[in-house]
């Protein structure tokens, strides 16, 4: 039995994991969710409410073994970067950084009683590409993948660290960019594959990582974003 633990799992990419996961009767999923949310529980999977700005619950019962965890929480506020106070700066930064820090820390001990552990964060294209407006998310984002590259090192041989680096993805965090045919149009031209990415798209390589598939990866920025970050088609 493999367990995963997923934060975040009840919306957009992580739900799509949860879902992929929970598909194989030899998988335990257990998957975070934030009050409020219009929670749709997949059938096997333990669900918890937990918002990551806070500690991690000490009384979310999870098994001694974790062989798993994905980070997903995130969000995307384009603005110029003058309109941007730095408080805002930070509570963007204690939701992408520090939360995966303060889950991740809590858990530790135990992903290193799993036989292959892997550890998957979540970055986006626009680190390493560079757009206008972006550089609230990009800074968190920056932050993940020093940190995704960093803890890689440090917890070899024993634990994959590995970051995906999405383009503009199909969930509900990207609503208002693509809220009308205009804009989904407009979007998926930016791409040199002329569409928009899907949670699945995601999902995929995550459950790939996770798996012992990916066995001889680990320190990677996966970036799937349609070619966004090395094609230039215009």
């Amino acid at each position: 039995m493999a367990n995963y633990l997923i934060i975040g799992g009840s919306s957009g990419i992580g739900q799509a994991l949860v879902n992929k996961l929970a598909q194989n009767p030899t998988n335990k999923v257990f998957s975070s969710y934030h009050l409020g949310e219009n929670l749709e529980k997949v059938s096997g999977v333990e669900y918890f409410q937990y918002d990551v700005h806070d500690t991690f619950p000490e009384n979310i019962v999870l098994p001694e073994k974790i062989d798993g965890f994905v980070y997903c929480p995130g969000a995307i506020d384009l603005k110029p970067f003058l309109r941007i106070s730095p408080e805002s700066f930070l509570e963007d930064f204690n939701l992408q950084v520090v939360g995966a820090i303060n889950c991740l820390q809590s858990i530790h001990s135990k992903l290193i009683k799993s036989e292959a552990p892997s550890i998957i964060f979540f970055s986006t294209v626009a680190v390493q590409s560079g757009f206008s407006f972006h550089s609230k998310v990009s800074a968190s984002k920056g932050a993940i993948e020093g940190l995704t590259k960093a803890l890689a090192a440090e917890f070899a041989p024993k634990i994959r660290v590995n970051a995906i680096a999405p383009s503009l993805t199909e969930t509900p965090l990207a609503n208002k960019l693509l809220n009308s045919e205009e804009k989904r149009k407009a979007n998926a031209a930016r791409h040199p594959l002329n569409k928009i990415g899907h949670a699945d798209d995601l999902a995929n390589m995550a459950e790939f990582l996770l798996s012992e598939k990916a066995s001889w990866i680990t320190g990677q920025i996966m970036h799937v974003d349609g070619g966004m970050s090395q094609l230039k088609t215009n």
